[in-house]
């Protein structure tokens, strides 16, 4: 796998503007929206369970995201995932914050267990939680110190749960088992503008709606998304969290092939 990949499947995105349907937090809905516009997706927001069922079917890819949890709105996500498993439609889900409460991490697990999910992309924490590892640590919805390998821990979650894994960071780790890619792009910047992380994953989500190779596209979408937040970092200066966070979705939109190429640090992890 290599940049032109990366570039293919960014042009997909655009040529089709993927219907991509989100339920995810109250804190980020506007960012992940405005991100998926700049991106050239299209977003959606549909939460009652009254019609998630009927979105999911017609739309590209479903991304779940419990930030802000509730019960109501788990039920919904199951019914969303039921339909789009029956549909054919990739599943994305963000384990926000599991770990935190017990509640919040049997709402993680009930997800896994239920519903087939296509890729999974959480922070170390996050997953390592999901999948009952004790050796990390979280704090809120923010990662916490952890120990033990990260490609170890993803590869022990795709093989888990079969499906595809991403463990974001300041190395990102995006795994199905058998096939593993790192990641090398990224900013500092991203962990200061909430919603960085929510966003990614539906930015993951656009890509695999147009892609039949889903770690392709797993792994072009978080290239993709570090390459477009090194730009915005130096674009932004020194001006702080505020302009990064206007500049990068102006890179979301206007990363050039050539920027990708120059750019892009992948590896494969044998």
């Amino acid at each position: 796998m290599n940049s032109e990949v990366i570039r293919r499947h960014r042009a997909a995105v655009v040529t089709k503007s993927p219907l991509v349907h989100n339920i995810t937090n109250n804190v980020v809905t506007n960012f992940t929206a405005n991100g998926l516009l700049s991106l050239g997706a299209s977003p959606v927001m549909a939460y009652a369970k009254e019609e998630v069922a009927d979105m999911a079917k017609i739309s590209g890819a479903l991304v779940l995201n419990i930030g802000t949890l509730s019960t109501e709105t788990v039920e919904s996500m199951l019914i969303a995932a039921g339909s789009a498993n029956e549909n054919g439609v990739p599943v994305i889900f963000d384990p926000v914050g599991a770990g935190a409460t017990p509640f919040r991490t049997d709402v993680a697990r009930k997800i896994m267990r239920e519903a087939k999910i296509t890729v999974i992309r959480g922070n170390a924490a996050e997953i390592a939680n999901t999948l009952g590892e004790e050796n990390w640590t979280i704090k809120g919805v923010d990662a916490g110190e952890g120990g033990g390998d990260v490609v170890s821990l993803a590869k022990k979650a795709a093989g888990k749960w079969g499906c595809i894994v991403a463990i974001t960071g300041k190395t990102d780790v995006i795994t199905v088992g058998s096939h593993t890619w790192t990641v090398h792009n990224g900013h500092q910047l991203l962990t200061k503008v909430t919603g960085a992380g929510c966003l990614l994953t539906s930015v993951i989500g656009a890509f695999c709606a147009q892609a039949d190779n889903h770690l392709e596209a797993a792994v072009s979408a978080v290239a993709y998304y570090g390459v477009a937040a090194e730009i915005a970092g130096e674009k932004a200066g020194n001006n702080g969290p505020g302009s990064f966070q206007i500049e990068f979705l102006n890179q979301l939109a206007e990363t050039t092939d050539e920027a990708i190429d120059e750019r892009c640090l992948i590896k494969e992890v044998q």
